[in-house]
């Protein structure tokens, strides 16, 4: 299914970030400890390792909502019966997509706001909005998602009330 095809790769792209900037971090910590051997440490590393942090958690949300990954609190919910599951599924996948919409609208507004003011990292100089567009693309996926999770709440719904003899 493409949905999740997307939001592994996503995942991945987050990941590899991750694990980019653990480089950086042990690179950095590294020349700092040898200073006195006439090492240093990465110049911006904190401004590199902000903007990485954020990206790879954006990129994560998607396959989280795909996989329902998130909190729940099942020895609550297992007592339940099968619809009234299917019913809080729903509720929970149409909050993380009213969530998800708010994250993207606001974060969009801030890198437009980014740009049209053309503010910059202290250290580096590189623009902020390259950070904020660039954590869009797991916000805009994660909403993409979240829209396939509802659908796939509404079908669940649908085919377990067609299975019970129950016709809405």
């Amino acid at each position: 299914m493409w949905v999740e095809k997307l939001a592994k790769f996503i995942a991945l792209l987050g990941g590899f970030v991750l694990v980019g900037i653990a480089l950086v971090s042990v690179i950095s910590i590294t020349g700092r400890a040898g200073v006195s051997f006439g090492f240093s440490s990465v110049l911006g590393d904190y401004e590199l390792v902000e903007a990485g942090v954020a990206f790879a958690i954006t990129c994560f949300f998607p396959l989280a909502q795909l996989k329902r990954a998130h909190a729940e609190v099942s020895f609550i919910t297992e007592k339940m019966g099968i619809l009234t599951n299917l019913i809080i599924d729903l509720i929970a996948d149409f909050l993380m997509l009213i969530i998800a919409l708010v994250l993207s609208w606001h974060l969009f507004l801030g890198t437009i706001d980014k740009y049209n003011y053309l503010e910059t990292t202290f250290i580096l100089q590189y623009p902020l909005y390259w950070a904020y567009g660039a954590s869009l693309l797991g916000l805009f996926t994660w909403v993409i998602v979240a829209f396939y999770c509802v659908g796939r709440s509404v079908n669940a719904i649908k085919n377990h009330s067609l299975k019970s003899g129950v016709v809405s």
